[in-house]
């Protein structure tokens, strides 16, 4: 039965006429085989006349029956073998009738009785293979001729899902026989079959049934034509929020996860980026960056030796340090070794197992809180090639615990750039274009290729196609195509900026043992100022990206904490004692002042303190020149624990105070 057939048959109101059009109608599909069964007897009349007790004609007329079962059974090779035999049993028994009815009259002897028994059951078999062939609640087909061509042979397709550019077919293999490894085998024919590219056709394998799986086809290329950054995921928020990266072919957002979740059983990630030149990858890893820096609890440190400026360049205000050199890279990693067991420990102190968003923030007994670090290697090859194979493995087996991330990005993770133990405890990678299959596999598992993830198609022709295998995304997208946005640069130097007074500073306890353990490789280290944007400050630009962000802890002090007394804002207004005339407000903010001009008044502040014959500042006192300042209540909260980590002031035993230590002063 063709398809167009199918819908006529499951449809009783696709008809308009009375109750005999509607039997006609129901009654149409499977009319043929009675139609050709009452033909076969009708011939018999003149064939009888023409050719009875013919010698000739019955040499003639069986060699013909001979050679139309021979061609039925050659013609039904492609089909399914039950569709085969069926065909060909029917027609060997209807060509043997016709001819005895030819030779002796289809009134002859028990000719009769095996006709009016044989074709209608023979009829009524073809109806039953056509019932069973339609099945409105999705079951099982078939008709499988396309599946036993690749090597499927028994597969029933059991279910499938159609939405625009995808289809999905649920298939039960045959048990004990095939399993979802042969499936993998046959998706390059399946591909050629389907006229569609290699990586347009996937499997997923069935987690507790290895006699099932999912295979899925998407016709046409959606990612061809890129999508534009939309602008901060989560502006303000934290580094456990996801970032995303980009989309995948079906509208899903890309999304990464770097700190680890026990609710949701989601370990720190790790990630390997790897692709060819030209295949988007350092533009990826941008993109990312570009993400992280928008969040309040996050610091960066990044290395690029081999580029330099030339791919961190935009982002590189806001990175806490960048090694843009090989000495700088060297001391970063002996820095990142020093800190993994200072932060555990400041962990383990604070009852914390891992970190979450609340390390972030000051901690019960006063202390500072401690941001996530997402330690970047850029063009990681060259920091191998001239140090270690193994220069980031410890890094990569310690590190989750204390709240770090390790990216390394590099073109062929093969074992001549890094070791199998840095690869194998990097446990999510981020694939782009590669140059062949074998490169592929030094980062992608082999189940993944199974499925059909195959970035070597790509090499250098589609930039930021990739594949993305981490913490935290479901393993039906592992090997599923996205691409990553297209990340302008004036996109870079808005994030940059707008987000300058909301980015965490380092945290006493990371600057303590970075410092203790390269010196003035960390102390001294390069700081690059904010972009000047043409037109105007970035981060005003709020209609273009969106709100800029919110800070919550600062909303908390304004609203609850007014002059040290906390403020129900629940609770009734006292009532009106007297009405007095005030001057129109002024609603222009005080300007903003640049960064560096603060800092020097933050500087000259606690200078005045100092004069002052104080002991002792708090954040609050700062706060109180705001205006002079032209900061934020969060930029200033973020310097006063500068100055503790170079020494200006020093820790009390009393919450949010801290000691003045005596410094040079200035005439």
């Amino acid at each position: 039965m063709n398809q167009a057939a199918q819908p006529l048959q499951l449809d009783p109101n696709a008809h308009t006429g009375g109750v005999g059009e509607y039997l006609l109608h129901r009654a149409k599909p499977y009319l043929p085989p009675w139609l050709l069964a009452g033909g076969v007897g009708i011939l018999s009349l003149p064939a009888s006349a023409y050719w009875h007790q013919s010698a000739a004609a019955g040499v003639g007329l069986t060699l013909a029956s001979v050679g139309l079962t021979a061609a039925t059974w050659w013609a039904g090779k492609p089909t399914s073998q039950q569709r085969r035999l069926h065909s060909a049993v029917t027609v060997a028994a209807g060509t043997t009738w016709f001819t005895a009815a030819a030779l002796a009259g289809p009134a002859a002897g028990p000719l009769p009785s095996l006709f009016l028994i044989g074709a209608p059951t023979l009829a009524a078999t073809w109806n039953v293979r056509q019932l069973l062939r339609v099945n409105p609640e999705g079951g099982g087909s078939a008709d499988k001729g396309l599946l036993e061509k690749v090597g499927l042979a028994k597969t029933m397709v059991t279910g499938a899902s159609v939405v625009p550019n995808k289809a999905t077919f649920d298939l039960q293999l045959p048990a004990g026989e095939l399993t979802a490894d042969d499936v993998a085998k046959a998706l390059p024919k399946l591909a050629g079959a389907f006229r569609v590219a290699k990586n347009a056709v996937r499997m997923t394998p069935d987690a507790d049934d290895s006699s099932r799986a999912t295979l899925t086809v998407v016709p046409k290329d959606l990612l061809k034509s890129g999508t534009e950054h939309p602008g901060p995921s989560h502006p303000g928020g934290s580094i456990a929020d996801p970032i995303v990266v980009g989309i995948y072919e079906d509208g899903t957002a890309m999304v990464l996860w770097f700190p680890g979740d026990p609710a949701e059983h989601r370990n720190a990630m790790h990630l390997l980026m790897m692709g060819m030149t030209g295949s988007g990858k350092s533009e990826s890893g941008i993109t990312a960056l570009a993400e992280v820096i928008t969040r309040r609890d996050v610091i960066v440190w990044a290395s690029d030796p081999a580029k330099a400026e030339q791919t961190l360049g935009p982002l590189l205000p806001a990175i806490d340090w960048a090694a843009l050199d090989m000495e700088s890279t060297k001391a970063m990693i002996e820095a990142i070794k020093a800190v993994i067991p200072a932060r555990t420990s400041w962990l383990a102190k604070h009852g914390y197992k891992q970190w979450e968003p609340a390390c972030a923030k000051t901690q019960a007994d006063g202390s500072p809180g401690m941001p996530y670090l997402v330690a970047w290697f850029e063009e990681a090859a060259k920091t191998i090639r001239e140090t270690d194979d193994d220069v980031f493995t410890g890094i990569a087996q310690e590190a989750r615990s204390a709240g770090v991330s390790l990216v390394v990005s590099l073109q062929r993770a093969s074992g001549a750039q890094m070791s199998t133990d840095t690869r194998a405890s990097l446990g999510s990678s981020w694939v782009h274009g590669c140059r062949d299959e074998r490169d592929a596999g030094f980062a992608l598992a082999d189940e993944v290729l199974d499925a059909g993830a195959a970035p070597h198609v790509w090499k250098d022709k589609k930039p930021g196609y990739s594949y993305l295998v981490a913490n935290g995304v479901p393993e039906t997208f592992w090997a599923t195509p996205g691409r990553s946005f297209l990340t302008p640069a004036d996109y870079l130097d808005w994030a940059v900026t707008a987000f300058a007074d909301l980015r965490a500073a380092c945290d006493p306890v990371t600057a303590k043992a970075a410092a203790g353990a390269v010196g003035n490789a960390f102390l001294q280290r390069t700081r690059y100022p904010l972009p000047k944007i043409q037109g105007g400050n970035a981060a005003r630009d709020e209609d273009e990206y969106g709100p800029l962000y919110t800070d919550e802890e600062e909303g908390e002090d304004d609203a609850l904490d007014v002059e040290g007394e906390w403020i129900d804002p629940e609770a009734e207004l006292p009532p009106v004692r007297a009405v007095v005339e005030i001057a129109q407000p002024d609603n222009r903010r005080p300007a903003k002042v640049d960064p560096a001009e603060a800092r020097e008044i933050m500087a000259d502040l606690l200078a005045e303190f100092e004069d002052e014959g104080r002991d002792s500042v708090g954040p609050k006192d700062f706060m109180d020149h705001c205006d002079r300042i032209g900061r934020s209540r969060s930029w200033i909260s973020t310097q006063v624990k500068e100055m503790l980590l170079t020494g200006r002031l020093a820790e009390t035993h009393e919450a949010g105070r801290y000691r003045i230590v005596p410094g040079p002063r200035t005439a």
